[in-house]
């Protein structure tokens, strides 16, 4: 019955996503019947010629990129939660997101074309876990407990860097697009930002979909893991790569996204128990529907397009309490 009702999921999540593709695709100003998505992406003709431009130019990029970055969120809190066997971590835990806004900060103020916004915003998110790394170690070796304190440090000091940028930024031009962008949006996506972008978040998904076997024993000590003939080091180590690889490009390229890290994850569990083998898959699929709703909304609910970290707060956080209420906190 266990083996069916997972099945019942797994079925339900994809038909999810298909439909929540299809609907980002005809849903906004310019209405497009899914009939006629679906043929554009057939390679068919449809009568309305303006159809594939708004399709190829604007909406299937965003959406394809939406996709990405939420199952890189999601797959990525899912991965910090059982390494530090912490239900609250989030794929900012090492401060990677305040190192990439600290990063693009600094390049809309220099004034910086867009790739090089992204690129000072991956760069920087790789220096703040870097860091990260360097504080925690003691004695050639570095703890969980010291990796989320350095963690903590390193956020604090570059979320007042941003701050700082912030108030020393030209109020008429700089300020505003700062304060923009780290709301979060998906707009101005094309193509050629998602061949360059997109490649550390499919690359971070895919090393963490390969280790969902072994992300259960994460939380073990180092004579544990070895009697289990696991490189728990290495695990750890590839575990941390991958998820600031798809954090770091998600903020380069959509701005701070919130709760996506946080809140999938438990839904999964609720779903799939604590098996890590479900939970990974699972998260995948429900983080990139769920910001591909979200985006959805932001740019069709009014006719300024909304920030995106603000529907995810409004709609994450009372979800997530529901789901407290319920669990307790844990998977019973």
């Amino acid at each position: 019955m266990k083996k069916k009702t997972e099945l019942i999921w797994v079925i339900g999540i994809t038909f999810a996503l298909v439909a929540s593709f299809l609907i980002a695709l005809g849903v906004g100003r310019y209405s497009i019947p899914i009939k006629d998505c679906v043929k554009v992406l057939l390679g068919m003709k449809v009568d309305d010629p303006n159809v594939k431009t708004v399709l190829f130019k604007i909406r299937l990029p965003r959406s394809i990129l939406a996709i990405i970055a939420g199952a890189g969120l999601a797959v990525a809190g899912a991965a910090f939660q059982s390494m530090f066997s912490n239900p609250l971590a989030t794929p900012d835990t090492l401060g990677v997101a305040t190192g990439a806004s600290f990063g693009a900060t600094l390049g809309i103020m220099l004034r910086l074309p867009s790739l090089g916004i992204q690129g000072t915003a991956f760069a920087m998110g790789l220096i703040s876990v870097g860091l990260v790394y360097m504080i925690s170690r003691v004695k050639g070796e570095s703890s969980l407990v010291m990796l989320i304190l350095s963690g903590m440090v390193i956020s604090s000091l570059f979320e007042a860097l941003v701050s700082l940028i912030k108030y020393v930024a030209d109020p008429q031009d700089v300020l505003p697009e700062i304060t923009y962008w780290l709301m979060g949006s998906l707009s101005g996506t094309s193509f050629k930002k998602l061949w360059i972008g997109t490649i550390p978040m499919l690359i971070g998904i895919i090393i963490l979909f390969c280790l969902r076997w072994k992300l259960n024993v994460l939380s073990l000590n180092d004579d544990e893991a070895r009697a289990m003939g696991i490189n728990l080091k290495l695990m750890r180590g590839l575990t941390i790569v991958s998820s600031t690889m798809i954090t770091g490009s998600v903020i380069a390229m959509c701005g701070k996204v919130g709760w996506i890290g946080i809140l999938i994850p438990h839904i999964s569990r609720m779903m799939f128990g604590n098996n890590n083998k479900y939970i990974i898959p699972a998260s995948i699929g429900l983080g990139a529907t769920y910001l591909l709703l979200i985006d959805t909304v932001a740019r069709s609910a009014t006719a300024a397009e909304l920030p995106i970290s603000i529907l995810t707060a409004i709609i994450g956080a009372p979800v997530f309490i529901i789901l407290l209420r319920r669990t307790g906190g844990v998977k019973t």
